[in-house]
């Protein structure tokens, strides 16, 4: 079992930076694959960054690429997502996720188990 809790979301101006943590209990957090989602309203859920269990192997959607960074520290058993230039559209919610079911990065949703409670962000233009 893996409990994850983000934090870090708010309100910022557009072009502004934030940066969004995840913290998982469990210490076998450096066996699983972690992955950020955003959900807007009336959207799908949707992978933004994922991250492999070391920590060398990073995914990003085309549409934050250059933009967001993901990175994990497996002694800390945090997974970080820095967001700089943000724009409108990256207003959602966002999750950090977790899953062992694979052995590579993934995006899906359902192929992750584990799900924090979300953090808002609010873009303002």
């Amino acid at each position: 079992q893996v409990q994850l809790v983000e934090s870090g979301g708010g309100l910022v101006q557009a072009g502004g930076s934030l940066r969004l943590s995840c913290i998982a209990s469990g210490r076998t957090f450096s066996t699983y694959n972690m992955g950020w989602f955003r959900q807007a309203p009336g959207k799908e859920r949707a992978c933004v960054a994922a991250i492999n269990w070391s920590g060398d192997g990073t995914w990003y959607a085309d549409s934050v690429k250059g933009r967001f960074t993901i990175s994990r520290d497996n002694a800390k058993n945090t997974v970080d997502l820095q967001m700089n230039s943000l724009k409108s559209e990256d207003s959602a919610v966002y999750y950090c996720a977790a899953t062992s079911r694979t052995s590579t990065i993934t995006t899906s949703t359902w192929r992750y188990d584990y799900w924090g409670q979300g953090t808002q962000v609010t873009v303002s233009s």
